[in-house]
């Protein structure tokens, strides 16, 4: 049955239009970002279906360690299960689009089909994702990065695992909102040139665990409140300094040439 869910009951339209048009003002004056966090507006029995996928067919995951980060990531559509597919394809779809613009303000929003930095994201025990700004060009398709989307996937998920996603201001170099990443919420937050974000302390969760979640990201033409040079994920160090590293382009350019691109996305 979740296999022939038609646009509609894939996406709950009605219940999202009425979110963007409720939540407008209060996720544009968020602090310490533009963001909003909204929970159980997808249809359970999808997202467990999702999770069943999870880890189903041939994936290649990309692993990323390094001083801030230990996570694994998989972005190719081809290994992506049906169901699974069906609903990353329905998040990049006009209607899911208009309800991103109608809550975030942000017009002529574009989907990302090649899953840039997207897709499936996994953190292992131990793992952590370092308080960082994303990379904020698509040079493969030309535009700029706007929007993330993380709809989390964890059921009895418990606070003493950790995991929360942390949003930070820079200039006070600290935390101003965490929020734990349980099954069937969504986190949705303008993505800008001071959009600190993370879960920097290490997962404490059981060894048979792991944080799972989807990640999809939204481009436009205009370069809103991004940097205008393209750079990469930048981390904050120790010190509160940005730290870009150098590597992720000899890493991401080497997983191009497998997956066939030639450009840094």
């Amino acid at each position: 049955m979740l296999a022939t869910m038609n646009h509609n009951e894939m996406l709950p339209i009605d219940a999202l239009n009425e979110l963007a048009s409720s939540r407008a003002e209060d996720y544009k004056n968020a602090a310490p970002f533009a963001h909003g966090v909204y929970d159980n507006l997808f249809s359970p029995e999808l997202l467990d279906a999702v999770i069943d996928e999870f880890e189903e067919g041939e994936k290649q995951w990309l692993e990323f360690e390094s001083k801030y980060e230990k996570k694994l990531q998989m972005n190719q559509d081809i290994n992506l299960q049906p169901i699974t597919r069906a609903f990353i394809h329905n998040l990049n779809s006009a209607p899911f689009l208009r309800f991103l613009e109608n809550l975030t303000g942000i017009e002529g929003l574009i989907p990302d089909p090649y899953l840039s930095g997207a897709g499936l994201h996994k953190i292992p025990k131990g793992g952590k994702l370092g308080v960082h700004v994303d990379f904020n060009k698509h040079s493969h398709m030309n535009v700029v990065r706007r929007i993330n989307v993380l709809i989390y996937l964890n059921k009895n998920w418990k606070e003493e695992y950790g995991g929360h996603f942390e949003l930070w201001d820079e200039k006070k170099c600290a935390c101003q909102k965490k929020i734990l990443p349980v099954f069937n919420r969504m986190a949705i937050f303008s993505t800008t040139s001071t959009s600190f974000h993370g879960h920097p302390v290490p997962l404490n969760c059981p060894e048979d665990r792991s944080r799972i979640s989807l990640a999809l990201y939204y481009y436009t033409s205009a370069q809103g409140d991004q940097a205008s040079k393209a750079h990469s994920t930048q981390f904050l160090d120790e010190d509160g300094k940005r730290d870009e590293l150098k590597f992720e382009f000899s890493f991401v350019d080497k997983v191009k040439r497998k997956l066939g691109f030639e450009k840094h996305l």
